[in-house]
């Protein structure tokens, strides 16, 4: 969307409260409606044209607000920029709940039309009235959002041991918390489900997760804490026997550790895992670095299959799967970050298109077990810079009645990160 709404109502709007340096303001709202709002977002609410929300939160506003009152179609995300169109020159305000830029509407309007662009009235979020009414600390508790991602999502918050919240999605979410809490061998969790807080219908409800209550409203906050810590860690290197897998398709987790951390992933990263196998090394990339994301590339069907499982068991079910590289490469979101490269260095052509969707300031790090893979390795090594290791690991065997250490194969890795071209504008590549 243009700008030109902007300047349109910047020309119309004479001296009215909205103020028309913003496309809309986002004024947030508790359960308690109006009465809650402070000056400013009644006077926002007051003086708009058109009020867009949820159902639930267009009914939180009396007749005072004589404004178009206009739902969220669905889907959301791609309505959002129409709608807009729509209203061009109308002041407009959008409803979010609490503080709307905590896992709110906020955060999606600024990251379409800039932050420049959009005025935040923020109330006090669902989660700060939650850990007050708890009287946990805000600044220590996780949070996970159930709004738009699957119950799977809890697992790694839950393998950390501690206790942690949940934004619900609507009344089904207390229940599938309890449900695979219980499921997960945390039958005795206890959990806490928050109801419309800052209402005046708040209510609490507090149960076992294996004797889980039906919820009283649609609006609610899941508090879990756990009885005991038997999760699992999220640095990387889990037991072997945490995936399910075929024909030795399986990074072992000594070599997994070493590879995640020369991946060295940081929030907001992308990336590529070429040749997924189990899907353990894109899985435990997103396992420990919270906001970063991940595509696997796998060419056998019954694989991907399983990487999906994987990714489902471990509480990363974002993680996309897609097929055969370099063929599926058009597929993707986005372009990596980072790339791994644990299989097909071999196969004609795969590096060299894996390497021209890698950004500029982006690293690879690619492993190869076999002699004609080392080789490959080598040859890029000479081409591109960076640096070869060989990992060797030794594992306790037993021989009769006493141990020995056993050898596995040796891993060569190869670590490189792609130059920025120093002249963009002259479109200067390096390519393999």
């Amino acid at each position: 969307m243009s700008n030109s709404a902007t300047g349109d109502r910047a020309a119309t709007d004479s001296g009215a409260s909205h103020p028309a340096a913003f496309l809309a303001s986002v004024v947030g709202i508790s359960a308690a409606g109006m009465g809650d709002l402070p000056a400013t977002s009644l006077e926002r609410l007051r003086a708009a044209d058109v009020v867009i929300g949820s159902w639930r939160q267009l009914n939180l506003i009396d007749g005072e607000i004589p404004a178009e009152r206009r739902p969220w179609p669905s889907p959301l995300l791609p309505s959002i920029e129409p709608l807009f169109e729509e209203f061009s020159g109308r002041r407009i305000v959008v409803l979010g709940s609490g503080d709307p830029m905590f896992h709110g509407i906020g955060t999606t309007l600024s990251r379409i039309f800039g932050a420049a662009n959009i005025e935040v009235l923020p109330l006090a979020s669902s989660v700060s009235l939650a850990c007050a009414h708890l009287g946990w600390p805000l600044n220590d508790t996780p949070v996970v959002s159930l709004v738009t991602r699957p119950v799977s999502a809890i697992l790694p918050p839950l393998d950390q041991g501690g206790r942690f919240l949940v934004l619900g999605r609507d009344e089904t979410t207390p229940g599938e918390v309890s449900s695979l809490l219980t499921a997960r061998g945390h039958g005795g969790a206890r959990v806490h489900v928050l109801s419309d807080l800052g209402g005046p219908d708040a209510h609490t409800q507090s149960y076992r997760a294996a004797a889980a209550e039906p919820p009283r409203s649609a609006l609610n906050v899941i508090a879990v804490v756990p009885a005991g810590n038997h999760g699992r860690s999220l640095l990387p290197g889990l037991p072997d026997d945490s995936y399910d897998t075929d024909e030795g398709q399986l990074t072992k987790a000594d070599v997994r550790a070493w590879t995640v951390c020369a991946l060295a992933p940081r929030p907001g990263e992308h990336l590529w895992d070429i040749g997924g196998g189990a899907g353990s090394v894109a899985i435990e990339w997103l396992r420990s670095t919270p906001g970063t994301t991940a595509a696997v590339f796998e060419r056998a069907d019954h694989r991907r299959a399983t990487i999906a499982d994987n990714a489902r068991n471990l509480g990363v079910e974002h993680l996309e799967v897609l097929g055969e590289a370099p063929e599926s490469f058009g597929e993707a979101d986005t372009d990596p970050d980072v790339l791994f490269i644990g299989g097909g260095l071999t196969a004609p052509g795969l590096v060299e298109a894996a390497w021209s969707r890698l950004k500029p300031g982006g690293r690879l790090v690619a492993n190869a077990v076999t002699v004609e893979s080392e080789r490959v390795l080598w040859r890029l090594r000479d081409r591109l810079g960076g640096r070869i290791t060989r990992i060797q690991v030794d594992s306790e065997t037993s021989i009769g009645g006493y141990t020995a250490l056993r050898p596995a194969l040796p891993v060569t890795q190869w670590r490189v990160t792609k130059r920025v071209p120093e002249s963009t504008e002259q479109g200067e590549k390096h390519t393999p």
